[in-house]
């Protein structure tokens, strides 16, 4: 049909027979300009497909140097598999994987920000759901963070809990037993305890009678406040925003016999079950018998949550590089009275508990460690025999085992190392001889595999403490020669220029940085008399620095890391003795402490 004098023509296969043609020129490797390495398979692809799928590719792709190279892009933490199932997606809109890959295609659409597969992924995973796999259905949901997904799968756990307490998953869960306080709600519109309603009353309960927790606050925080409550929230003690890395929450609840419950409940992320047994009630009845309020409330005791030692590293470090991989602590190298160390340890926050992964190939100290892409990297230092080091090594937690990295163009100790862009820094520093710092700043690409220099500082500095926050990279502190610094820097990766922002509080040395909240964290250090535990923050909105509260012991050399959304110091040097322990930073109460809280019979 020529409508107007104009030819329109509408070819129904040319779309699938296109698709059908760019699949196949990517199984045989042509006009490819994308090489993905995924766990040590390489797959090839075009860019302008996976960028209109994947907007994590997206970014990566339009943030090349060289737009007309091939773009290489490595994956350490998804299945090959998987990423060979969202490969033939966005090349022919079909979604084809077996049933016991659906996790994976699942956590590798979210890794690459495709939602779509994301939702449906979810919701075949939903269509299988029963009484058995349920549990770790939910933990699932949890570990991805998808509130979706996670609302769906306890809306059926609070359907089905008496079912699934049968089964095999629920009976591995953690346990915890309570003996809980009862509220009532009187006659004349009061609120009472139980326990002061002894030979006044009997209290009757309605089948739609559900659970609630709320916290039970010191008195200094009670004041003449009334008392508020979130039902169905469980709160910490002390708490008073939750996060939800570390969840409080009454996921599902069943009254069981006359005054005992049974409840599924994420305690500090933790998802375990409480055995709640109320104690014992009035037995007689008043003229005017008190209403049980619809929500029974219960207050968790703080000596409930029973508090413990950390965990301490196997060895005494300082002068260690610390960093945050796959939700765990890693702590390398360091020195203590002895010896300059090799050993890494790894540190789980939810078991508490350390563990050795594969030692580094150099035994080193004063240096920095961050993670590229997955892998953790190590580069100078001192290896404990006055010698400066110049070379580098690469952790494959897929492997268990380090490889060499090309060396640095000079030898470098105390010198800041951090990631920012998908390449590696290392900044200032001190001189061969240990006298003086430096202003070189250098960075390292893991695609060429090799190190070029870029701006210099405006400030000569040996043991900084460095980070990234917000596309910058910050140089806190340090010495010039042995006077410790208070002054700060900040670099911008667009113009390659680095800027004096406001300085800290308290010039220091050999301090630990952390960011929590868009903010930084730097604490401990040497003054240039003594080691310190004194902590402050640094707020980028304000330019602003401000003293927080102290740690519970001076750490000199330590390393400092956020992982999850808790602040870790470890290791570290108090003046007197070269530590093994660790303490955590709690940022609602603005206080340290060297306890974990644990769940227990």
């Amino acid at each position: 049909m020529i409508p107007n004098g104009y030819l329109m023509f509408e070819d129904e296969n040319f779309i699938e027979s296109s698709v059908a043609k760019l699949n196949a020129l990517r199984k045989s490797g042509q006009f490819c300009d994308v090489r993905l390495q995924v766990c040590g398979h390489e797959m090839l692809a075009h860019r302008a497909v996976l960028a209109c799928c994947s907007p994590y590719l997206f970014e990566i792709f339009n943030s090349d140097s060289d737009p007309h190279g091939i773009s290489h892009v490595k994956f350490d933490d998804l299945n090959p598999e998987a990423v060979e199932v969202l490969l033939n997606y966005a090349y022919t809109a079909q979604l084809k994987a077996d049933k016991e890959l659906v996790k994976d295609v699942y956590s590798a659409a979210k890794k690459l920000k495709m939602d779509r597969v994301k939702q449906v992924c979810g919701d075949y995973l939903l269509s299988r759901m029963d009484v058995t796999s349920c549990i770790s259905y939910r933990n699932f949901a949890s570990c991805m963070g998808d509130n979706r997904l996670l609302n769906k799968v306890d809306a059926y756990i609070q359907e089905h809990l008496l079912q699934i307490s049968e089964e095999e998953e629920f009976l591995k869960l953690p346990r915890l037993k309570l003996e809980v306080q009862t509220l009532y709600y009187s006659a004349d519109h009061k609120l009472l305890d139980g326990n002061l309603l002894d030979g006044q009353a009997e209290v009757f309960g309605s089948d739609d009678d559900h659970i609630q927790f709320v916290q039970k606050k010191p008195p200094r925080e009670n004041g003449h406040k009334p008392i508020s409550s979130s039902t169905g929230c469980l709160s910490s003690p002390n708490a008073t925003v939750q996060s939800p890395k570390h969840e409080w929450k009454i996921v599902a609840s069943e009254k069981t016999s006359n005054n005992t419950y049974l409840c599924l409940a994420v305690l500090d992320g933790i998802f375990c079950v409480i055995f709640l047994h109320g104690r014992n009630s009035p037995q007689s009845s008043p003229t005017s018998t008190p209403k049980l309020i619809k929500s029974l409330s219960f207050e968790m005791q703080p000596d409930e949550l029973i508090e413990k030692p950390m965990s301490p590293m196997q060895y005494a470090r300082s002068g260690l590089g610390t960093a945050e991989m796959n939700g765990k602590l890693i702590a390398a190298g360091g020195y203590n009275r002895e010896e300059c160390l090799r050993t890494v340890e790894c540190y789980d926050p939810r078991t508490d508990h350390w563990s050795f992964l594969a030692p580094m190939r150099t035994p080193r100290a004063r240096f920095q460690m961050a993670v590229l892409m997955g892998q953790l990297y190590v580069v100078g230092g001192s290896n404990g025999h006055s010698d400066d080091l110049s070379c580098g090594e690469m952790y494959d937690p897929t492997i268990d085992d380090w490889t060499p990295v090309p060396e640095l163009r000079t030898n470098r100790c105390n010198a800041g190392v951090c990631a920012l862009n998908g390449k590696l820094y290392i900044v200032g520093g001190s001189d061969p001889y240990g006298q003086k710092g430096l202003k070189n700043c250098d960075v390292f690409d893991p695609v060429t595999k090799s190190w070029t220099s870029c701006a210099p500082l405006n400030i000569r500095r040996h043991q900084s403490a460095v980070c990234e926050l917000g596309g910058y990279l910050y140089i806190i502190g340090g010495a010039e020669s042995w006077n410790c610094l208070n002054t700060v820097e900040r670099y911008n990766p667009e113009n390659n220029t680095w800027t004096l922002i406001a300085p800290m509080n308290v010039a220091r040395r050999g301090a630990g940085v952390a960011v929590l909240d868009g903010k930084l964290f730097v604490g401990g250090g040497f003054d240039g008399s003594h080691a310190i535990s004194c902590v402050e923050m640094y707020d980028p909105a304000r330019n602003e620095w401000k003293m927080m509260g102290n740690m519970t012991s001076p750490r000199s050399n330590a390393g400092i890391t956020t992982v999850g959304s808790t602040i870790y110091a470890v290791g570290g040097f108090d003046g007197n003795e070269f530590l093994n322990t660790v303490e955590v930073y709690n940022f609602e109460s603005n206080e340290w402490s060297p306890y974990t809280k644990i769940f227990q019979l």
